[in-house]
C-alpha cells in the first residue's frame, strides 16, 4: 500500500483525540515525506476485555495503518507480570502467569476488531524480555537515575504519603523502552498516562545507538461514573460488550461526555460533531435523543448496523416503554443475594451492593410490578431482578 501524504488527513491524525506529540514538527515531516514508518503500540493484558479508553489508542493506530504505515502491536505478557505503575496511587500487584494466560484468550481477536491484523506485526514481549540477564538490565538501568524516576508524579505522591514503592516498578519503563529497541520503532503511541514510559523508549533507543522514536499520546476517557475509565473501578464500556449492554452503558453516560465520545469513539466527521455540539446548546433539544444517536453509532462500529438498530429498539422498549427484555442473563446461586451477584461479577463488591440497595436501585420483578429491595442481607430467591437502571438478571 502506498503511503498517503495528504496534509489534511495528517493534521487530523496529529490532533483528533491527541493530548501531546513529541516531537511534533519531526513527526509531521516524516509523515509528509512518504516514508513508511514503524508505529508501535503496546498493551499489558491486565484484564480480559479491551475497553473504550484503550480503543481510542487502537483507533489512532488504525489511522496510521490507513495512511499506509507499518503498525506493530505488542502484547505485554511479560510486562503485565511486573505491573505498570503509571497513574497508580498504590503498588500494583504482580499478575500470575495463569491470570495473564486467561486474559489473553481473546485479546488478539479483540485487537482485530479495530486494526487489520493481516497487515500488522503482532508480538508478545516475553519473547525478548524473558531472555534479559542481570548484566544487560544493569546497563539499561545506568541510563536512568533514581531522582529522575522518583520525580514521576505518582511516585512523588506515594513518597509523600509514605506508601511503599517496589523496586520492580522502577524497572517497568526500561522494559517498555526495550520493546521499542527490539521492533525498531519510529513512532510510539499510548495514553497520556504513558508519557514517561514512552519517553523512556527514546532513552533506551539512544543507549543502543538507534534513532529516537517520536511520541503521540491520546486523551484519557472517562467511564460511566465520570472518573477515568478503568477496569479496577468497574466503570468501563468494553468493545466486546453485548450490543444491548453497550447501548445501555452509553446511554448512562453523563451528558457532558456526549461530545467527547463522538470525537474519540466514533468516525463522525468533526464538522458534523460541531453541529451536534451547537444543537446541544439549544434548550429545545433533549440530550437523550443525541445520546441515542451516539450509542447507535458506537454499537455499529463493533457489532454492525443491524445489531445497532436492534439494540436501539430494545432500549426503547425496555427503558422508555417499561418492558422487560426477552433475553435475560441467567445465573445460579444460593445464599446472600449480594454475595451471589458479587461472585458472578454482576456487582463489583459488597460495598457497591450496599450502595445500590441504599439508593433503591435493586428491585425484584413480578407480574404485579417492581418490589424494591431494602435489606442488603436478603437471600437470593428464584426470579428476575433489576440491578441499577439497565441490567436484568434471572436467578434460577
Amino acid at each position: 500500500m502506498k503511503v498517503i501524504t495528504d496534509e489534511k488527513k495528517i493534521d487530523e491524525l496529529l490532533n483528533r483525540g491527541v493530548e501531546e506529540v513529541f516531537v511534533r514538527d519531526n513527526l509531521k515531516k516524516k509523515l509528509l515525506s512518504g516514508k513508511v514508518l514503524r508505529v508501535k503500540l503496546g498493551f499489558d493484558p491486565t484484564g480480559s476485555k479491551i475497553h473504550m479508553g484503550r480503543a481510542i489508542v487502537l483507533r489512532k493506530l488504525k489511522a496510521f495503518q490507513d495512511l499506509g504505515h507499518t503498525i506493530v502491536f505488542i502484547t505485554g505478557d511479560f510486562t503485565a507480570q511486573v505491573g505498570d505503575p503509571s497513574d497508580k496511587l498504590e503498588k500494583r500487584p504482580m499478575l500470575t502467569k495463569e491470570a495473564i494466560k486467561n486474559n489473553l484468550k481473546t485479546y488478539k481477536e479483540q485487537v482485530g476488531k479495530i486494526i487489520d491484523l493481516s497487515k500488522a506485526e503482532f508480538y508478545y514481549n516475553s519473547k525478548w524480555l524473558s531472555k534479559l540477564g542481570f548484566q544487560e538490565i544493569s546497563e539499561l538501568a545506568e541510563s536512568f537515575s533514581i531522582q529522575q524516576i522518583s520525580a514521576r508524579r505518582n511516585f512523588k505522591d506515594r513518597f509523600g504519603k509514605g506508601e511503599e514503592i517496589s523496586l520492580r516498578e522502577f524497572l517497568y519503563p526500561l522494559m517498555q523502552g526495550y520493546d521499542s529497541v527490539k521492533i525498531k520503532a519510529d513512532v510510539e503511541i499510548g495514553g497520556f498516562d504513558q508519557l514517561f514510559n514512552l519517553k523512556a523508549g527514546r532513552i533506551i533507543q539512544k543507549h543502543y545507538g538507534l534513532p529516537e522514536q517520536d511520541i503521540l499520546t491520546t486523551v484519557m476517557l472517562e467511564g460511566t461514573d465520570g472518573r477515568k475509565m478503568s477496569t479496577s473501578w468497574n466503570n468501563v464500556i468494553t468493545i466486546v460488550d453485548e450490543p444491548n449492554d453497550m447501548f445501555g452503558k452509553v446511554m448512562a453516560l453523563k451528558d457532558d461526555l456526549i461530545i467527547k465520545y463522538f470525537k474519540f469513539c466514533t468516525d463522525l466527521p468533526l464538522s458534523e460533531i460541531l453541529e451536534i455540539e451547537n444543537k446541544l446548546k439549544q434548550e429545545s433539544v433533549n440530550p437523550k435523543d443525541i445520546k441515542m444517536n451516539l450509542a447507535k453509532q458506537i454499537v455499529a462500529i463493533y457489532h454492525g448496523e443491524d445489531k445497532a438498530q436492534k439494540a436501539e429498539e430494545s432500549f426503547i422498549n425496555t427503558f422508555q416503554k417499561g418492558e422487560i427484555p426477552e433475553k435475560i442473563e441467567e445465573i445460579k446461586g444460593s445464599g446472600s443475594l449480594g454475595a451471589v451477584l458479587v461472585l458472578k461479577k454482576i456487582v463489583a463488591s459488597m460495598s457497591e451492593w450496599r450502595r445500590l440497595v441504599d439508593e433503591g436501585a435493586v428491585k425484584k420483578l413480578s407480574e404485579k410490578g417492581e418490589d424494591k429491595i431494602t435489606d442488603f442481607k436478603i437471600f437470593a430467591t428464584p426470579g428476575v431482578y433489576k440491578i441499577g437502571k439497565r441490567r436484568f438478571i434471572k436467578i434460577k
